[in-house]
């Protein structure tokens, strides 16, 4: 088994139960405890985990998010599968807000060839992918770049949306709770993330199931202000059928 897959089996395993094991890790993975421990080692460093006797936590809270690179690993082919389910529900000359994360930058990936679309984005790496489309009229907020996230914050990203009107928001969140709403780890993101809410008619919230019940430290909005959740095919039917009661209609992909 490459690398690469028995970290993202680690990372996968810290996101269901916030702990996992050397032992386990071998049994699943196949190699010795020496190489896991060198593979949480790494993640240790790039800041996804934190190493305790025996394994690994998470260091996930509230008000921190892993680093962008590390988010990036997790749950790649769902997050591919929900940006391509949430770029279909977007039409010719459509007017877009494109969110920052690495769930909309598959949002983006999907956007291939498109034409007739106009999207502004507040994410730098969303901005340099787009950049190479044709078809599509891209705009980039202002604003103070964020190192981690390589997003654009303050009061100039904010300013962006205040004399424009675009149809649709497809927002990232941290976590998308019943009664918490939408949350994000930071709050100047979140800030920008209710500025752009202002401008649009149309909300689509793009999250993989593990970000489902989950609540984050700064409030977004809440439910009734989301009007689209595209998802992937894990996620808990009865918690999706609860969030359909608060009439948003969910994608499962």
């Amino acid at each position: 088994m490459d690398v690469q897959t028995r970290r993202e089996i680690a990372l996968e395993l810290l996101q269901e139960r916030g702990e996992v094991a050397v032992s386990e890790l071998c049994e699943r993975t196949g190699v010795s405890s020496m190489t896991i421990r060198r593979d949480l080692e790494v993640l240790e460093q790039e800041g996804a985990l934190r190493r305790v006797h025996g394994g690994a936590i998470t260091s996930d809270s509230r008000g921190y998010a892993a680093p962008y690179t590390v988010r990036a690993q997790r749950n790649a082919g769902s997050k591919e599968r929900i940006g391509k389910a949430a770029a279909a529900l977007l039409g010719e000359r459509e007017t877009v807000i494109l969110d920052v994360g690495t769930t909309t930058l598959h949002v983006a990936r999907a956007l291939h060839s498109r034409r007739n679309l106009t999207v502004l984005t507040p994410s730098l790496p969303i901005a340099n992918l787009l950049a190479k489309e044709r078809g599509i009229r891209l705009m980039v907020t202002g604003g103070t770049v964020t190192i981690s996230e390589m997003s654009l914050v303050g009061d100039l990203a904010e300013d962006a949306f205040s004399g424009l009107r675009f149809d649709t928001f497809v927002m990232g969140v941290g976590g998308f709770d019943l009664d918490a709403g939408c949350t994000e780890f930071n709050q100047e993101d979140a800030r920008v993330k209710r500025a752009a809410l202002a401008s649009v008619r149309r909300c689509i919230v793009v999250a993989d199931s593990a970000k489902l019940g989950k609540v984050t430290f700064a409030r977004i909005c809440p439910l009734d202000r989301v009007d689209v959740l595209v998802t992937d095919g894990t996620a808990d039917p009865e918690v999706l059928d609860a969030y359909e009661t608060q009439n948003v209609e969910v994608v499962v992909t």
